[in-house]
Parts: C-alpha cells; structure tokens; sequence
C-alpha cells in the first residue's frame, strides 16, 4: 500500500483524529498520489502552502450531476468567487471588496459586543438553571450567524433558517455524503438563493445601509455583480464565515479543556492572550482540513509533476501541524508568537471573510471567560463525524 492510501476517511477513528496519518504523509516531503481519492495529497506546509500559491491550479468547480437536479446548487458555486479563476475572479473580488470593506467589518465591532453580551447573559442563565450551558449552541454558533445576518441586512428571526441552509449545503463538500443530506443541500440551496433573490429586488427600489445593498449598487470599471453571482457571494459568506467562526472556536475550545495548564493561563490573562490564543486554535485543530485544487497546465509542486486536469488536495490540518515549520508543532500553546498558520488558505483564494472570523473571535473568546473565569466541561463533547470542514456538534460546560 502506497503512503497516500493510509488516509481513509471511511475509517471514523480517522475521522476522529488524523493527525498521526498526517505524520506519516508529511514523512516524504514530497506530493503524494492517493488511489483511493484519484488525487494528489499535500500534506506539509511547503508542499499545501504552494498548492494554493499556484496560479496553474484552479479552483475549478465540475458541476453536480445531472445537472436538471443540481441547477442551482451548480450556478451557486459556479458563479462564487471561492470556485471562479482569474479572469472572472479578478473581477469578482475587486466588486465584493468595494462593498465588504475593511471599515465595514470595524463597523461591526459594537455590534459584535453587545451580541456576546445578550448570548452570555442567556448562557449564564441556563447555567444557573441547569448546572451548564453548550459553548457552541449557545454562544459560538449564534454569534457569526447573527453578525452576518445584521451586516447583509437579513431580520435576526432568520437566523435559524440560515444557519440551517449553511449546514446544509456545506454537507455537499463531505466525501461521504448521503443521499438524504443532498436532497436537503438541493432544498436549502434553492430557499436560501430564492430569499437573497427577493430582498436583492426591494433592495434596488430602497436602498439600506447594509451588505446586500452594497453589492447590488457595487461597480468597478462598468461591471456590475450580476444577479447569480450576488446570491451566491452572500451564500458564500455566511457558509464560509459561520463555518470558520465557530469551527475554529470550537475546535480551540476543546484544545483548551483538553489543556487545563493552558485553559488556566487564558482565564487568568484573557485580553492579552487572545490574539496569540485565537491564532494557535486555528493552526492547532483547524476549521478546514482539505482543499482541493485542479491543474490546468503541468505544475511542479516540490519534485512532483502535476499534470493537466489532476487535482491536489491541500491537507491544510496536516501543514499546520508541520514540524519543519512550528517547534513543537502537537503541543497547544496559546502564546506562542511564529504562527504562520494557512488555516484560512493563500494566494487569490485566500478567505475573505477572514478579518471578519478574527474579530468575531478576538471579541467573543476573551468575553467568554471574563464571564466565566472557572470555565470547565461538563461533559462529554460530541465531534461531528466529518473531515473536511472538521468541528463539534456539543460542547457542554459550566
């Protein structure tokens, strides 16, 4: 068995942690060819780092067939930035970066604030009431879902139904999806496109100060976002931006727990230690373990050739646990200063939602335990039995 094949996903205790396959895969140095995926694997974080550099590897998206089913699910991949290539996504990021401004997410700090402020209070409540509260149910998962609903202009009584369609359609990415989960990707596909379409129409007859607004009335040298390709940016950021937010802090939070030393050191130091704390969760157990890339010219990856139309996987979990690139890379350690982590990807296909995960939680994470400086678990947290975009589905605590 080549070292490619030792990765399964169909092995759920693989699932559960990868992380000593990666050691093995990470031996080479080098590309791996797996059989089992038809793909080439970059598991270090030279060889991941110039997957996602590589201008001749594309973020090509192949359409979900038969297409007559997958139609909208298709165009709303098709026609978003995260899976469109210069030219179109030139011309695609620099509409959405008018709009989706640097100002525009400061602006949102406040209302980050006082959204942490009603969940903790709501939390310490249900604490009070019932011994404990779930981190993630009640304070990492409501947060980015409202925030972005407040920043595209969607009623927080929505919440709910975005959060919903996120999960949904972010089931569609899993190597083991079920027909069950597809036909709920097609359905919220098609209510979340039909609800964005519709206030995109009264946000043309009355302008409001918010997201969608500004994406309709965007403009840059006469090219406009057309009406496909505004649903799916503001698809794309409340799957890629909730997905991130509370992965990456639900993540860290059980690294935390699983750490009491370090769990200690934060409590105590919590607005200090954040920016450290927050960038060691995302490198330590990161929200997104794969990303696939196709060639559409022979590229040299390391030793490797990859040739036209072969995909790469880049194993971003795997490179950011690269010992050639972070000293004692499987220890959790909140203060460590070198972290140049690729959690949120490189080169063009870099988040762009990432300003806006960090100061969700550069905010929220200190907030947590200056309400809760004896923070402990509860219980038992319950993983979500999923690879690629890896996360917890309960993390009770008191």
């Amino acid at each position: 068995m080549s070292t490619a094949n030792l990765l399964n996903l169909q092995d759920p205790q693989q699932v559960i942690n990868p992380y000593g396959i990666y050691t093995s895969l990470r031996a080479s140095g080098e590309l791996l060819w797996s059989e089992r995926y038809d793909m080439w694997l970059a598991p270090t974080h030279a060889t991941a780092n110039a997957t996602l550099r590589a201008k001749s590897l594309g973020r090509i998206f192949s359409p979900v067939l038969p297409e007559s089913e997958w139609e909208i699910f298709n165009w709303l991949h098709s026609d978003s930035i995260l899976d469109s290539e210069p030219p179109k996504h030139t011309r695609l990021r620099a509409l959405v970066q008018k709009a989706f401004t640097p100002g525009r997410i400061e602006a949102l700090r406040p209302n980050i604030v006082q959204t942490c402020v009603e969940l903790l209070d709501r939390a310490e409540v249900k604490r009070n009431e019932q011994g404990h509260f779930d981190v993630l149910a009640d304070y990492a998962e409501p947060l980015p879902v409202l925030i972005i609903a407040d920043l595209l202009g969607v009623p927080r009584d929505m919440a709910e139904d975005l959060r919903r369609w996120s999960q949904d359609i972010v089931k569609m990415y899993e190597f083991d999806r079920t027909r069950e989960q597809e036909l709920a990707a097609q359905e919220s596909g098609k209510a979340f496109s039909e609800y964005v379409s519709a206030i995109a129409r009264e946000r043309k007859k009355n302008p409001q100060s918010d997201l969608i607004t500004a994406l309709v009335e965007v403009e840059e040298l006469g090219e406009k976002l057309n009406e496909h390709e505004l649903i799916a940016m503001c698809v794309l950021l409340l799957n890629a931006g909730h997905e991130a937010s509370v992965n990456g802090f639900g993540n860290g939070m059980v690294a935390l727990f699983n750490n009491p030393d370090q769990l200690g050191l934060l409590a105590a130091h919590p607005h200090e230690l954040a920016p450290t704390a927050l960038e060691e969760m995302l490198r330590y157990d990161s929200p997104l373990h794969l990303f696939e890339r196709t060639a559409t010219a022979d590229t040299q990856i390391g030793e490797i050739t990859v040739q036209v139309g072969q995909k790469v996987g880049a194993l971003l979990g795997s490179a950011n646990r690269d010992g050639t690139v972070f000293a004692e890379p499987d220890t959790f350690d909140i203060t460590r200063a070198q972290n140049p982590h690729i959690a949120f990807g490189a080169g063009i296909h870099f988040c762009i939602g990432a300003p806006l995960a960090r100061l969700e939680m550069l905010t929220s994470l200190p907030m947590l335990f200056e309400r809760f400086p004896d923070l402990q678990l509860a219980g038992e947290p319950v993983q979500r039995p999923t690879f690629v975009l890896r996360g917890w589905e309960s993390i009770p605590a008191s």
